[in-house]
């Protein structure tokens, strides 16, 4: 554990490279952003952000920024909260968005605002954060939640896991349940308990080389003392189950 004196400090240097990072990326991005909001405002139903309650820094909620990839009323169609591979929900430009992950760079917005850090733990629902062990709910947001964090790049392909698993003719959430969540849990734990500007900046790596890479898992051979990953979040692994 890290003594007050230098986890504040972590804290402040964080801050500041985060603040500096998000503001000369909101410039260089910029003529996307203006792309992209001219494209949705004219496909689909013509929504450019999506607004979600999360939960923040010490458990307080806020309204994390999305681009818009889901038809208007989709949390009250089909799985509702769990999203699968190719669900019908998502319109043809956001199927394209949440692929390359674009669809998350607004979030830059709340980088600026304070609610989250370029890495930490992803924000979490919050009737999903109940689902975490009390020594995990604990401590998971005593770091600013993040764009990209450990938790982000072991389940880059959730949603493939979960559409496997529903193909089995298995309920989606026993999975969630009995295996993704306990995992994501020992993975933000050891983030709580090891994260450090050098952990960030693996992180920060790690995610644009996974964008590239994406079967690639270089993540278990450059953080190496992180927790096991169970078989069972391998599609080799659910089919054994």
């Amino acid at each position: 554990m890290k003594t007050n004196f230098s986890s504040s400090l972590y804290s402040l240097i964080k801050r500041v490279f985060d603040m500096s990072v998000a503001a000369i990326g909101i410039l260089l991005i910029s003529p996307l952003f203006i792309i992209i909001m001219v494209v949705l405002k004219f496909t689909g139903e013509g929504e450019i952000f999506y607004l979600q309650e999360r939960m923040g820094l010490n458990n307080k909620p806020f309204f994390i920024y999305k681009f818009a990839t889901m038809l208007k009323d989709s949390a009250n169609m089909g799985h509702k909260a769990l999203t699968v591979r190719n669900d019908p929900r998502i319109t043809k430009v956001g199927k394209l968005l949440r692929i390359t992950k674009i669809n998350e760079l607004p979030q830059i917005i709340n980088v600026i605002k304070g609610d989250m850090a370029l890495v930490g733990p992803r924000p979490n629902l919050p009737r999903n954060f109940q689902k975490y062990a009390p020594e995990v709910q604990a401590v998971i947001f005593k770091n600013r939640p993040g764009i990209t964090g450990i938790g982000s790049l072991v389940f880059r392909d959730e949603e493939l896991l979960v559409t496997t698993y529903k193909e089995l003719g298995k309920n989606p959430s026993d999975y969630y349940k009995n295996y993704i969540y306990p995992y994501k849990g020992e993975l933000e734990k050891w983030y709580y308990h090891n994260c450090s500007i050098s952990v960030d900046l693996k992180i920060l790596f790690l995610t644009f080389w996974s964008l590239v890479n994406k079967d690639s898992q270089r993540v278990f051979k450059s953080l190496k003392d992180l927790p096991a990953k169970p078989e069972t979040l391998t599609v080799a692994g659910i089919a054994k189950l």
